[in-house]
Parts: C-alpha cells; structure tokens; sequence
C-alpha cells in the first residue's frame, strides 16, 4: 500500500478503523420496519422486552410446584396475550424469546396497515397524526400508541374525518344528510 498523503493522513488520525464500532444493523432495521420516531422509542421497547424476558428466566429459576411461580406465570402470561405480544399463553419459552419488535408490532400504524385502513406504514402514521383514527370513544393522534387486543376491533374512523365519508361514498352507504355537508 502506498504511503498517505499529508492531507489523507491529517483526515484519518481521528479515526481509527481497526477499533471501529459497526453500527447495529437489527436495531436500524426495526426502526425503519416499524416506522418507529426515534432510537429512544426502539430502546424503550427494548428495555422493556429484557425486563420482561428477565423475569420470565428469574420465574424459571424457581422450583415447579411453587405456587408463587405457578401464579406469577400465569399473570405475566395473561397479561403478555392480552397485550397481544405473544400468540398464546401456553408456557414461559415465547416469553423468554421476546424482543422489542414484538412490542413494535402492536403500534397503532402496524395495526392499521394489518388492518387495511392504509397501504403503507408511512400513510398509517400520517392518519394518525391528523387525527383521523379513533380507538374506542377516544381520538388517538399519537403513532406510539399500543394497541391491546380488546381495543383492536374498536378502531374506526373518526366520524368528522373526509376519509371516512369517502370511503362511504365509495361503499354507497353515505346517509342522505351527511350529503347536504357537502
């Protein structure tokens, strides 16, 4: 290899490459998937996945037939299915391979684009914002909101938005006065 230049050399003594530390690809990669606001939000999901899955290995350390295991499993399980983070709440080995995608997953624009109310992530972020989604009797305008899987059949349009009156336009079940808005 030739020698650097004077100017190659001076831009490079800051940098050392044989210590470089790469960047984490999986945490960019949920990040940009979930269409998630900022590294803090993917930290926070993350914390909370290790917190978890480390109270599920503490569980696992106790002796089978304590009862206290026995309840806690079952709380913790509960609560995990419910929230919609675990498929079923069978047994402790999905909730020790948690991670903060699946917390990520059960965002309101995730559930949205699983849905149908929008195409794209980008778009389901956008409807939420404007505040065009309700969940349950309550306008939900931030993207972070965790949706439960109670609250999942309650998310509709809300009932001033455009959108909702286009699509019942289009569906022929717009009512004869919300026309006279128009």
């Amino acid at each position: 290899m030739r020698p650097l230049a004077h100017h190659e050399a001076k831009l490079l003594r800051k940098v050392d490459f044989l210590s470089w530390a790469g960047d984490d690809t999986r945490e960019a990669g949920i990040i940009r998937r979930y269409a998630l606001r900022d590294r803090a939000e993917y930290m926070a999901y993350n914390k909370l996945a290790g917190a978890v899955t480390g109270l599920a290995t503490k569980l696992k350390a106790l002796p089978a037939g304590n009862p206290v295991r026995v309840k806690a499993t079952e709380q913790l399980l509960a609560k995990l299915y419910a929230m919609g983070v675990i498929p079923t709440a069978t047994s402790l080995a999905q909730v020790e391979k948690l991670s903060a995608s699946a917390f990520a997953r059960r965002r309101l624009p995730v559930v949205l684009m699983r849905l149908k109310f929008a195409e794209t992530l980008r778009e389901a972020c956008t409807l939420v914002e404007h505040g065009h989604i309700r969940v349950g009797p309550e306008v939900v305008t931030d993207p972070a909101f965790i949706v439960t899987r109670t609250f999942e059949d309650f998310i509709t349009w809300v009932d001033s938005s455009k959108i909702k009156r286009t699509v019942a336009r289009y569906n022929d079940r717009l009512d004869d006065y919300e026309l006279l808005g128009e």
